[in-house]
């Protein structure tokens, strides 16, 4: 090769190693909100797991948390790049895989485990969703995209019809779950009611006497589903394979040791969360027959399906495949 030519491959191979970014393994961002659902990420942290696969793969990692308050945020955070891995109910994760069809594709990467969620009113006159009126306000982590959002849409289109699905979506309130759950347990402020999560209506039904259930979220979905999920970008998921890789693993290994040792997990979310929620609540909600631990997630569709039907999401998916990463590590869901 000439002198010339080969200053000309030198160059050129420099130049194609600058437009080529370096892929990030080794790093993971993840972002959760409040509540016994995201348990699976307290016990991850609290174990170290994902740092624990990380080196079973001969990889490093470093984990990155932050904690945000409703899947709007945590959809902004997502695309502009500031997290890796979301985490929310289903309804924002659908909302994100629509708006990033054929571009981001953001998908699913597992399921956090099946918990029902409770629309709770310390309102002594409503005993159905049809007994709201326009002197009720709901709290929710976020109004008209948050799993609990859509679910209550839902249940209006079964109570009303479909074109009647956003009803009450003017008595909606976006609020972080403590917040509306300090509110439903006060009474005499404007939030009456709060659609939330574990623990926090456990604590509302707990603590004041005139709380009750308007709506479990397994009525309106027909059995137990999963109501948190993560997702993150395919880019994500395509430039950090290993990462990926210890971090469902991780998950998995979480969710056996939630079922199989509820008294460890608990400890496990006082430890991280902080939280001052009484250990015999908490245990109480984690042995729930109707909380399960799987990282498959479960009864999804019906929401999707839902959501087309009324012209909230563009693209309709052929199946829970559609908006979920194919992994061996989630398995069969639904």
């Amino acid at each position: 090769m000439s002198k010339l030519k080969f200053i000309a491959a030198a160059i050129a191979a420099a130049t194609l190693g600058l437009s080529t970014p370096a892929q990030a393994e080794g790093r993971i961002r993840i972002a959760e909100q409040y509540g016994v659902t995201y348990l699976l990420l307290n016990i991850a942290q609290d174990q170290k797991l994902i740092e624990k696969h990380g080196k079973q793969q001969g990889l490093d990692i470093t984990v990155e948390r932050t904690q945000l308050s409703g899947g709007a945020a945590i959809n902004d955070a997502l695309l502009s790049g500031s997290i890796d891995i979301a985490s929310a109910g289903v309804g924002p994760l659908l909302t994100i895989w629509d708006r990033t069809h054929g571009r981001q594709n953001v998908r699913g990467v597992a399921s956090l485990g099946n918990f029902p969620y409770y629309l709770v009113s310390n309102n002594p006159k409503v005993k159905s969703i049809a007994d709201f009126t326009e002197k009720d306000r709901i709290g929710l982590p976020a109004a008209g995209v948050s799993v609990q959002s859509r679910i209550l849409q839902m249940a209006v289109a079964k109570q009303w019809g479909d074109k009647e699905f956003n009803r009450l979506d003017k008595l909606t309130q976006t609020l972080p779950h403590p917040d509306a759950a300090a509110a439903v347990i006060a009474g005499g402020t404007e939030i009456n009611a709060h659609f939330g999560n574990s623990p926090y209506q456990e604590q509302e039904l707990a603590q004041n006497p005139n709380a009750r259930i308007v709506l479990n979220s397994y009525d309106v979905l027909g059995g137990p589903s999963s109501s948190t999920v993560l997702y993150a970008t395919e880019k994500y998921r395509n430039e950090n394979p290993r990462t990926y890789r210890a971090f469902t693993a991780a998950l998995a290994e979480a969710a056996q040791f939630a079922t199989a040792n509820p008294e460890g997990a608990a400890d496990a979310y006082l430890r991280v969360s902080k939280s001052k929620v009484d250990r015999a609540l908490l245990l109480k909600i984690i042995k729930n027959p109707q909380v399960q631990f799987k990282v498959a997630p479960q009864n999804t569709y019906g929401l999707a399906q839902f959501l087309h039907r009324v012209g909230v999401l563009k693209n309709q998916p052929a199946s829970w495949r559609d908006y979920f990463f194919e992994d061996p590590a989630i398995g069969q869901g639904g």
